[in-house]
């Protein structure tokens, strides 16, 4: 198990530019089971989650080659489907959330698809039922095996479109139902749909190859079911999470950071939640700089005075990825803020390690902790920790290297999981953070 060693309380600068979204890539990277046409996809991120579900795509019998750094084709001619039903399949996609959205594109081109129940962070419960619900909606049977913790849907006379409102507004659960709608008899309109830019790209992705899709952006979807899919080239957005991380790192250790194309017209709420924690952003074309906090940041109280809430919700509210490292930056801000986390019940539990830093949170429950900022009045202090989650992970990485003294996180899989060599690209602008 690899570690990182953090030499904390440096100012670091230059220029940095954010990977291809993880999000995202999850997403396009299973749509091109859905025509046997060769799709072409850049700016994928070299990352733990996104090599394992290619390898599972190889497995599956897709045809994979390697163009450059980020760029792949991927030919689904020759579709292995009896791969599904193997031990090999139940251990491979369960490592790995992601996994899940092979279902809508295998059910809708080959009529059955399965699952073993998906891996991922562990951030509290993450259900799958509007996945299957939507599917079974569309005409499929399902069938779940106790025993195994495997799904099943299976429609082998072909899926039918059909009005749907979904129960969330679930990003994979919305991205899988659009996938097996699109080859579906007639039109299948999906109400309370996701909406965040990275479902926005899927569906774009899915028209350019032959789909028809009306509604993108916003959250009532039409599709128009299509006899067949051809191929198309497809260029991933950068990873808003990345951005909203590389933020975070700037104002916590003081740096002077430029985030090169970021893609403000996708970046929602994100630049303006970070203004409300005092963090001065300058938009330069299309990057974000972001200048030294010498004097700190000041935390904007709601107009009434009472103190900020920062909370998640689904796009265009404000990210839950971010959650965390919004609560790691306010701990060295003026002022006050509650954080409220509603979508998963223990994303807020490292905020133990950060109190053994120093920091001032008081949790209140699963979902809320109330951070009060120590204005960089009292650094937060080095410590050994391990990484939980992605998120919580990279959050502990930026309060260490605003720490001072050396610390060490453990289990730094977890950030690898996410972030594409984010060692080698920090000590790029300065820090001082090795791998062993």
């Amino acid at each position: 198990m690899g570690i990182f060693k953090i030499e904390g309380g440096i100012s670091l600068k230059g220029d940095i530019t954010p990977q291809g979204a993880k999000n995202e890539a999850l997403q396009i990277l299973c749509a091109v089971l859905l025509t046997p046409e060769k799709v072409t996809i850049n700016n994928i991120p070299d990352i733990i989650d996104i090599n394992k579900l290619i390898t599972l795509l190889g497995n599956l019998g897709v045809k994979i080659q390697k163009m450059g750094p980020g760029s792949y084709t991927f030919q689904a001619d020759e579709v292995n489907i009896e791969y599904l039903e193997t031990e090999a399949f139940k251990k491979e996609g369960g490592s790995l959330r992601g996994s899940i959205m092979i279902v809508g594109p295998l059910l809708a081109r080959f009529g059955k698809g399965y699952i073993p129940k998906p891996g991922g962070d562990k951030i509290g419960r993450r259900r799958l039922d509007t996945h299957f619900e939507g599917f079974i909606n569309l005409g499929a049977k399902f069938r779940y095996n106790r025993e195994d913790h495997f799904y099943g849907v299976e429609a082998p006379e072909g899926l039918t479109g059909t009005h749907m409102l979904l129960d969330e507004a679930s990003v994979t659960g919305t991205a899988n139902i659009v996938m097996a709608a699109v080859l579906a008899k007639g039109e299948t309109t999906v109400y309370n749909a996701a909406c965040e830019p990275y479902l926005q790209q899927l569906c774009k992705m899915l028209n350019s190859m032959g789909a028809n899709i009306t509604g993108v952006g916003s959250n009532l979807l039409t599709i128009q079911g299509v006899e067949s899919l051809g191929g198309c080239e497809h260029r991933i957005l950068p990873d808003m999470i990345e951005i909203g991380s590389w933020i975070g790192l700037a104002a916590m250790t003081k740096s002077e950071i430029t985030i090169k194309n970021v893609s403000w017209e996708n970046l929602g709420l994100i630049p303006n939640t970070f203004r409300k924690l005092g963090i001065t952003l300058e938009k330069r074309g299309d990057d974000i700089y972001i200048p030294a906090h010498v004097d700190g940041y000041e935390v904007k109280t709601d107009i009434d005075g009472s103190i900020l809430t920062i909370s998640d919700a689904p796009w265009p509210g404000f990210t839950p990825d971010l959650l965390s490292i919004v609560l790691v930056v306010a701990t060295q801000a003026r002022g006050d803020v509650l954080i409220h986390q509603k979508m998963f019940e223990s994303r807020l539990f490292f905020v133990d390690k950060l109190i053994d830093m120093g920091a001032k949170i008081m949790l209140c429950d699963p979902h809320r902790a109330v951070v009060m900022g120590h204005d960089f009045k009292s650094q937060l202090k080095a410590t050994t920790m391990s990484s939980p989650d992605i998120r919580a992970g990279i959050s502990l990485l930026i309060a260490a290297l605003s720490a001072k003294g050396t610390s060490t996180i453990q289990n730094i899989e977890q950030i690898d999981r996410g972030y594409e060599r984010i060692d080698e690209r920090l000590r790029a602008i300065g820090a001082k953070i090795v791998r062993a």
